[in-house]
């Protein structure tokens, strides 16, 4: 178990998501929905913020102490014991084209170590907790498939053309080639899929941090590995790979050689 004491936190998570997923599925196929483009030249829109400011409200009003980390309005506490990470849609381009391959995204740190993380997608009501140790899906334990081979894993990714821009085009295609099946069910729901044994792998070539923090726990606690590319820990702009353990190997290898 976690050497930490999460146990007060799960309830949070339960309140965070009852407060955000509300305003997703309002928002949620809306032909009025305005979407805006951020200096990054990503897209947002009045969903993702006001999801974050609702979480931002619970967050303050319950543990006034933690810090935040988060996509639209930037930290608070920084230096704070507890951070929560917020990604309140991970897969904006998903949201606002009307597929559900999307989710919120809530992590909490201890002294920057990830030790609670949560998928929720509210349009299929499904929520993926992991510590670290155990991951549950709708409250049920879920592990990692199997899967013994790269010829025989479904390897999925959020954007075919990312990997080939930031890292070496042979390598990503051995990788893709072997595989047996390659699809773009991406963002944190192919995090999700790949957590509950619907599928292997899961490739990013680039993650921001509340991207890919929250993911931590839940890939660990399902048995699997999750790391950048070249096996090393995640964190902001970096890659990131995760698959059981054996799967995460031979991907690696197949990416380094």
């Amino acid at each position: 178990m976690p050497s930490v004491d999460i146990a007060p936190y799960h309830a949070l998570l339960a309140e965070l998501t009852a407060a955000s997923g509300p305003i997703l599925r309002q928002h949620f196929w809306n032909p009025d929905l305005v979407v805006e483009q951020k200096v990054d030249q990503t897209p947002v829109t009045v969903a993702d913020r006001d999801a974050e400011a609702a979480m931002r409200r619970i967050i303050n009003a319950r543990f006034p102490e933690h810090g935040i980390l988060a996509e639209e309005y930037g930290p608070e506490r920084p230096e704070a014991e507890w951070t929560w990470v917020l990604d309140p849609i991970d897969g904006t381009k998903a949201f606002v084209h009307g597929v559900p391959l999307f989710g919120t995204l809530i992590g909490l740190l201890h002294e920057g170590t990830p030790v609670l993380g949560a998928i929720h997608q509210p349009i299929l009501n499904l929520m993926c907790v992991g510590d670290g140790e155990v991951t549950t899906l709708n409250g049920k334990p879920v592990r990692m498939r199997d899967t013994r081979s790269i010829a025989e894993a479904t390897l999925l990714t959020t954007c075919m053309m990312d990997p080939p821009q930031r890292y070496d085009i042979a390598a990503w295609k051995r990788l893709t080639t072997t595989a047996g099946l390659v699809r773009t069910w991406g963002d944190c729901y192919g995090y999700l899929l790949v957590a509950t044994g619907q599928a292997d792998i899961m490739c990013d070539a680039v993650m921001n941090i509340w991207d890919v923090l929250p993911l931590v726990p839940i890939i660990r606690g399902a048995g699997g590995l999750i790391t950048d590319w070249h096996g090393g820990e995640i964190g902001d702009q970096k890659s990131c790979i995760a698959a059981n353990p054996r799967l995460h190997r031979m991907a690696l290898d197949l990416l380094l050689t």
